[in-house]
């Protein structure tokens, strides 16, 4: 059951309904963004080709401006205002930790329990919920201003640029959302990946890993989980990426040398801070992949490195 400007109608009287209208309210802030975003991302069969429409804070859609529009009355959802199912505005749930978001998230789960095992998009209603609730107050040094360059407060920043057009910071938001959707996907990838694939192993005192994989997000999560040096080679395009963590002293040079004179093929880049040796990146088109194994690599490491320590 989906409740739109007031009436439930039923599931499959739903599935067959023309495009739909979402209205959410004027300068749309990450949770309005949010709550459009995962209706139009895991409701597609309804919301794929939505439109958007938008009216002030706590109010619904007219009759006429939906007909102006094109839809009628049963074709509108409203999220994040019009105090309905997917906004949270109402007197009783004030006190509550919820949002437009995570109502709609909730909505998504029950039509599709598939989705209640979606980390990333657990993730992503979690985080907005706290933003909408103003709980970043709490991060730690929370008056940084790192904190400004963040989702919500980029969409809000339309505002400065691009003053009075409301689509524009929703389009703005809903692109800002599905990568990042993409990169949480990646990135809880990787570290199933590093679980399962990941062959630790200890240069001296210094914390190593080596993975086989594609997922390039392994080499800044196994950084972040305390690996001092990541080695990864692409199964399938041949590149090899190595680099040190930046509060590791490690100097890659010497492997970069043995590397080289060994490897007649690959093209490698030895980046100037030495914490960086790569065959392969998306950022240089034309690199040639190096024939040298995995095991090989690590080989070497362990030959050149083993004088150094982080």
């Amino acid at each position: 059951m989906v409740l739109a400007v007031g009436f439930f109608y039923p599931d499959d009287i739903l599935l067959n309904m023309s495009r739909q209208l979402i209205v959410t309210h004027h300068a749309p802030d990450l949770d309005a963004v949010g709550a459009t975003w995962i209706l139009k991302t895991f409701e597609p069969k309804k919301y794929a080709d939505a439109k958007v429409a938008y009216v002030n804070p706590g109010e619904t859609i007219s009759i006429d401006m939906a007909h102006e529009l094109g839809f009628e009355l049963h074709d509108v959802t409203h999220v994040d205002t019009g105090l309905g199912r997917f906004d949270h505005h109402q007197p009783e749930k004030g006190s509550l930790l919820i949002s437009a978001t995570s109502l709609v998230h909730d909505f998504v789960c029950e039509r599709n329990k598939d989705l209640e095992n979606d980390q990333a998009l657990h993730i992503i209603s979690e985080f907005i919920t706290e933003i909408d609730h103003f709980e970043e107050i709490h991060w730690p040094d929370a008056s940084n201003y790192r904190y400004s360059m963040m989702l919500h407060e980029l969409i809000r920043g339309i505002e400065f640029t691009e003053p009075h057009d409301d689509d524009s910071q929703m389009q703005f938001g809903l692109k800002c959302l599905d990568s990042t959707y993409a990169v949480l996907t990646q990135q809880i990838k990787a570290r199933e990946i590093i679980e399962e694939k990941g062959e630790p192993f200890k240069i001296g005192s210094i914390k190593c890993i080596a993975i086989e994989t594609r997922n390039d997000d392994t080499i800044k999560v196994a950084q972040k989980q305390g690996y001092d040096l990541v080695i990864k080679k692409d199964p399938k395009q041949g590149d090899i990426r190595i680099k040190v963590r930046p509060d590791c002293k490690m100097v890659l040079k010497p492997l970069y040398e043995a590397v080289t004179k060994k490897d007649k093929i690959g093209y490698w880049f030895y980046h100037a801070s030495g914490r960086m040796l790569i065959n392969g990146s998306r950022k240089h088109t034309n690199q040639t992949p190096s024939p040298l194994t995995l095991d090989e690599i690590v080989a070497l490491a362990k030959e050149t490195l083993y004088d150094q320590s982080c």
